[in-house]
């Protein structure tokens, strides 16, 4: 006969259930703050215009935490320091977060395991950021083919311009396709796969084990 589950293995299971559910909420919302605050801090370093649609949607969607903030960091030129330093943060509380909800003991944690995790939140604000130049390429050289005269389209121009603008100094059209889109693609995600995911994944597990 099959025995039965004991009440205790079901009341584990029921809290890792839950504790898996709360990490992927946190993370959620936290991963998507910290894409608005760097959106935010990377349409004023590229001169993305505010009164597109686009960009007063970040705005808002962001302004209860650089308001106040600002307060304190200003700008430094087209350096928006409150945003740049919101989406660490944001990036921090993910790192302490997801170490609290697997019952890690922060509390005692030596001063080597606070630098690990600062560290930690420093990577996944460079892959995010990395992450939105990504994907802007990608977009762009679609919606290029497909619809150029979007609404979005100005936002993506202004936010890629800089980096394939760089990279046609170094690298020629083969005929008349510019190949730029293609070699930043290629090479944004071997850096994100090859170095600073598998180097966050290792400096969490260091911490853990």
């Amino acid at each position: 006969m099959q025995q039965k589950p004991q009440p205790i293995n079901l009341v584990l299971w029921v809290m890792i259930l839950l504790s898996n559910a709360l990490l992927f909420l946190i993370k959620t919302i936290l991963d998507l703050l910290t894409l608005a605050f760097l959106l935010r801090f990377y349409f004023q370093l590229t001169r993305v215009s505010f009164q597109n649609q686009t960009a007063q949607v970040i705005v808002t969607l962001t302004n209860f935490a650089v308001k106040p903030v600002r307060r304190i960091i200003p700008s430094f030129g087209k350096i928006d320091a409150s945003t740049l330093l919101l989406a660490y943060i944001s990036q921090l509380l993910l790192a302490v977060c997801t170490l609290w909800i697997s019952e890690f003991p922060l509390f005692i944690a030596s001063n080597k395991i606070w630098l690990t995790i600062l560290t930690i939140a420093f990577i996944s604000t460079i892959s995010l950021s990395i992450t939105i130049f990504l994907y802007s390429v990608l977009i762009q050289a679609i919606l290029s083919w497909v619809n150029p005269h979007t609404p979005i389209a100005p936002v993506l121009n202004n936010l890629t311009q800089p980096i394939l603008k760089l990279l046609r100094k170094f690298i020629p059209a083969a005929g008349n396709i510019d190949l730029t889109p293609l070699i930043f693609i290629i090479a944004a995600q071997l850096l994100l796969t090859t170095i600073l995911i598998p180097l966050e994944n290792n400096l969490f597990r260091s911490i853990i084990s």
